[in-house]
């Protein structure tokens, strides 16, 4: 296990395939926000030190009612991890008698 905080970022190519690129993020280093442009177009961006991740409308063009569901994804699932991240760390406090460090988060 690594205890230090960090990034991961792979990329799989294929000739004549799909380039896939995954990006993880492992540390308490990490920003999320959203806001709308200049342009009105909204956006959502998670970073780190290392990574820029964005969402965006589709084709940079007006909201859609995909957008729209994806926008609502991201919402679930955001809530999702908030509530096992509290359980969790509950939990773990609970375990050693003692509150968790912020690492333990991580």
């Amino acid at each position: 296990m690594i205890d230090d905080p960090y990034t991961y970022v792979t990329m799989s190519l294929s000739p004549g395939g799909v380039t896939h690129l995954g990006v993880s993020f492992y540390s308490p280093e990490i920003s999320a926000r959203a806001s709308v442009l200049d342009s009105g177009r909204p956006y959502f961006d998670i970073s780190s030190n290392a990574v820029q991740v964005s969402v965006s409308t589709t084709a940079a063009g007006p909201v859609t009612p995909k957008d729209l569901d994806i926008a609502q994804r991201i919402f679930e699932a955001a809530g999702r991890y908030l509530a096992d991240c509290k359980r969790l760390h509950e939990q773990q406090s609970g375990d050693s008698g003692t509150p968790a460090s912020d690492s333990s988060a991580a």
